[in-house]
């Protein structure tokens, strides 16, 4: 009697393997200049390097990068529900803003209408979170700073 022979097809090409796509790759950033790019950065690391530290040794560069801890660290003292709100509100803001209602001839208001709108609860309550807002910034802006990461951390600043 003849013994069954075990025999697994190999399964049909469906598209290239990791060798091709890495050719493949490899031969796209050749062709974009990346390789070369790569290779001229690599050789010359000592220059690009020296002109990295000289640019960012600059009076305006240390402010950028101080600039940017800072936003984060405010950043980073807010839910992200209210920076949600805050950034939505100002796009919603802007958009009011922006808008001009050609057909609506407003007048002003007048003493009457003055008063009138000082009587307005519905506006005062409008209002009210934009004054609290004001007198924070106004506190904020009234506080001298040394060093802002040392005013954040609490540490004292090396003068």
């Amino acid at each position: 009697m003849a013994k069954a022979i075990d025999y697994q097809p190999e399964p049909a090409k469906i598209g290239p393997d990791a060798h091709e796509e890495l050719a493949r790759l490899l031969e796209t950033l050749h062709q974009h200049g990346v390789l070369r790019l790569a290779n001229d950065l690599v050789a010359a690391n000592n220059a690009v390097a020296k002109v990295l530290v000289q640019g960012l040794q600059r009076e305006g560069s240390l402010n950028v990068m101080q600039n940017i801890a800072v936003i984060f660290l405010a950043l980073s003292s807010l839910p992200p529900d209210k920076v949600y709100k805050l950034a939505f509100g100002l796009r919603d803001m802007a958009d009011a803003l922006s808008e001009q209602d050609t057909d609506s001839e407003e007048k002003a208001p007048g003493v009457q209408g003055a008063w009138k709108m000082l009587q307005d609860d519905e506006l005062w309550q409008a209002l009210t979170p934009l004054f609290r807002g004001m007198r924070a910034f106004s506190r904020r802006m009234a506080q001298p700073v040394d060093k802002p990461i040392s005013a954040h951390t609490g540490k004292p600043s090396d003068a």
